[in-house]
């Protein structure tokens, strides 16, 4: 089977994610995302309950915590498809709070979905090139947009496939061509929510690959995963959430050792 991802994708010569530059030795890094005491309720359901996190340029944090911890709601709250009863969310120094998500996508904030909705009568290269011409640094012309995602795809393991409509793709394609598409906005930072389920463990091992590619790009990521030998072996930091409260914020090892969190997806009776 294909791997999920190219195992040796192409440099991407001439393009770059980001016009960000290396940091000088001893200088502070800056935090890219601040979340403060955000909240949000669905009538009377509580989906993130006072929430704060502060994420760093250049780190990748894993974000977990048995269904319905309300991880997507969070993400739905940082890309503005869902607006916060409660709280701040800063960006880049800038208040994004309520903000639309096309507004927020030109910020540099760019996302997956777990369930992967392309358009289905386009072709995939037709599908990346409208990430080009929009989000945060769209390209002056259709010929560099065109040229721009044809290297996009090539890194995603697409290149064979850029004539098919992507309604005919399988749903590891898809999957490829999600990742492609938010590549293509040129995003500071890319939140995947789930993008490992129903993959075999080849094709989770290419995909782990990418994702430290893309960090070692320039890209910051928050990565929502069941999948915990993805977390553990690509996190700076994870955070776990439980019925919508953080309950744990720390290293891969830390976190994994943590009695609270053994106890959120095992059982309090299985805590030692």
């Amino acid at each position: 089977m294909q791997p999920f991802i190219s195992a040796h994708p192409p440099r991407l010569r001439g393009f770059s994610y980001t016009d960000g530059e290396e940091l000088e030795q001893g200088e502070a890094i800056m935090a890219l995302l601040e979340v403060e005491n955000v909240s949000k309720s669905f009538g009377g359901l509580i989906a993130v309950n006072c929430v704060s996190l502060t994420f760093n340029q250049g780190e990748i944090l894993g974000l977990i915590g048995p269904n319905g911890a309300g991880k997507s709601t969070l993400f739905n709250l940082i890309s503005g498809v869902e607006k916060p009863n409660g709280g701040r969310i800063r960006f880049d120094g800038r208040d994004i709070t309520g903000t639309a998500p096309d507004e927020i996508c030109r910020y540099g904030i760019a996302r997956t979905f777990q369930l992967v909705r392309p358009f289905s009568q386009l072709s995939p290269l037709e599908n990346v090139m409208v990430g080009r011409v929009f989000g945060s640094a769209p390209a002056l012309s259709m010929g560099q947009a065109r040229l721009e995602s044809e290297k996009i795809l090539s890194l995603a393991g697409l290149a064979s496939k850029r004539v098919k409509t992507a309604g005919m793709l399988g749903l590891v394609d898809r999957k490829r061509l999600e990742i492609a598409r938010a590549l293509a906005t040129r995003p500071k930072l890319l939140l995947l929510d789930e993008m490992m389920a129903g993959l075999n463990l080849t094709e989770i091992n290419a995909a782990i690959a990418l994702i430290k590619r893309i960090r070692d790009s320039g890209i910051s990521l928050i990565v929502v995963e069941h999948v915990m030998k993805v977390i553990l072996n690509i996190s700076d930091r994870v955070i776990v959430l439980k019925t919508g409260e953080k309950i744990a914020d720390g290293s891969p090892r830390e976190v994994a050792s943590n009695p609270l969190v053994i106890e959120a997806y095992l059982g309090k009776g299985n805590v030692c």
